[in-house]
């Protein structure tokens, strides 16, 4: 498998220059960049194709890949909510993101579907994603991009039934799961829901979390939580997962450069179990 991280994992305002570069030096073989609003660093929602290839140029030279692509966005424009005018600027936000993924050669883009509130009722958050996502899987089997619909801390898709369900209710090839290891610990077990979700997940995140701790403060550096990544990386290995694990945590208070050496050591921790279950 390959090691990723994802652009989060810098401070904001870290350079392209200097994310491609932390990274390679750390030892990743690909980084997840994000898509941004206008003035962003990297992809926008203004980038033209030209400088989307541009970018993709870089980090080849670099020699890292560029497998996938996220974006907060969505969290400030669901596809739940109940303002036509807001889902559809959700629908615009994953437009870019699949058009820019086709120029720069990724094949997944995440996406967050939406979000339960006391505004949004459940059947209602189900109902409306579910409506605006097919009219952008359109777009994404055009242009061979696949949807990677992340599990969250939304109040929504709760259980790997349901998710996998989910998906499959929106009968297309390129609906697929972009599972987070970490985001499922507090209500679940992460290798229970690799093996529900199988063949439809397209792309892992990984991040580790403290169940003592219980709340969002309780994300920790991998292996410093309760993620058992012996028995997820076993799950991965039995539904034939050999793509990339992309790391996603908050960047240190100091030491931009520090952040990328240690996770990626992690990383080779948990890719050693990998190793020995295939063995």
């Amino acid at each position: 498998m390959l090691k990723g991280i994802n652009q989060w994992c810098y401070p904001e305002g870290t350079s392209l220059e200097d994310v491609f570069t932390y990274s390679k030096e750390a030892g990743f073989d690909a980084v997840e960049l994000n898509l941004y609003h206008a003035g962003g660093i990297g992809l926008t929602m203004d980038t033209t194709p030209v400088e989307a290839e541009a970018i993709s140029k870089l980090a080849l030279s670099y020699g890292l890949q560029l497998r996938s692509l996220s974006t907060g966005l969505l969290w400030q424009s669901p596809l739940s909510s109940p303002d036509s005018a807001v889902r559809e600027q959700g629908r615009k936000i994953i437009l870019k993101q699949i058009e820019l993924a086709a120029i720069m050669g990724i094949d997944t883009v995440l996406v967050v579907p939406g979000s339960v509130s006391q505004e949004v009722a459940y059947d209602d958050c189900y109902k409306f994603s579910q409506e605006e996502l097919k009219k952008v899987l359109e777009e994404a089997e055009k242009q061979k991009v696949a949807i990677g619909i992340e599990n969250v801390w939304n109040k929504f898709l709760l259980s790997p039934l349901e998710m996998a369900r989910y998906i499959d209710e929106l009968q297309s090839e390129y609906a697929k799961a972009y599972f987070d290891v970490g985001n499922v610990l507090q209500f679940g077990y992460p290798e229970q829901w690799i093996r529900i979700l199988g063949n439809r997940i397209k792309k892992v995140h990984v991040k580790d979390f403290s169940t003592k701790v219980g709340n969002i403060t309780g994300f920790v550096p991998l292996l410093a939580g309760d993620v058992n990544w012996s028995a997820v990386m076993e799950a991965l290995e039995e539904i034939g997962y050999d793509d990339v694990l992309t790391a996603e945590l908050s960047p240190y208070a100091i030491g931009p450069k520090q952040l990328p050496i240690d996770t990626v050591r992690h990383m080779d921790v948990i890719l050693s179990t990998h190793s020995k279950v295939k063995n």
